[in-house]
């Protein structure tokens, strides 16, 4: 599936916007990029091998763990990888939808949540 990387972009957006107002307001020294693939580097670290992919990645000291010492840096990270993400999905829709769930679960780590308990909320089992 094919989808230009400002229309992808704009995805990424809309998912952020889409966020309830709640948690948008916490958002604070975040910033939110689209690269076209991990790295290898990236992807040792994650240590993720093919046929696994990376869809989004978490960079960054959470909100819980942020205490009085937090000040002066640099922003958290949260990277879309846009060439995962095209490669898996055949329709609009699939990539929109994706889209979403990743910039979700990315989010869910900038507040706390390991890996885990993201997959019980997104079973919904909460």
């Amino acid at each position: 599936m094919e989808l230009s990387r400002d229309e992808f972009e704009g995805l990424v957006h809309t998912a952020l916007r889409g966020l309830p107002r709640r948690f948008r307001r916490k958002l604070q020294n975040i910033a939110v990029v689209v690269e076209e693939w991990p790295d290898d580097e990236t992807l040792e670290e994650m240590e993720i091998e093919p046929p696994d992919t990376l869809y989004g990645l978490y960079r960054g000291v959470s909100l819980e763990r942020r205490g009085s010492w937090y000040g002066g840096v640099l922003p958290d990270v949260i990277t879309i990888y846009r060439g995962p993400i095209l490669e898996t999905c055949e329709t609009p829709e699939e990539i929109e939808a994706l889209v979403q769930d990743v910039v979700a679960h990315e989010i869910g780590h900038y507040f706390g949540l390991d890996d885990e308990r993201l997959e019980e909320l997104e079973a919904g089992d909460d």
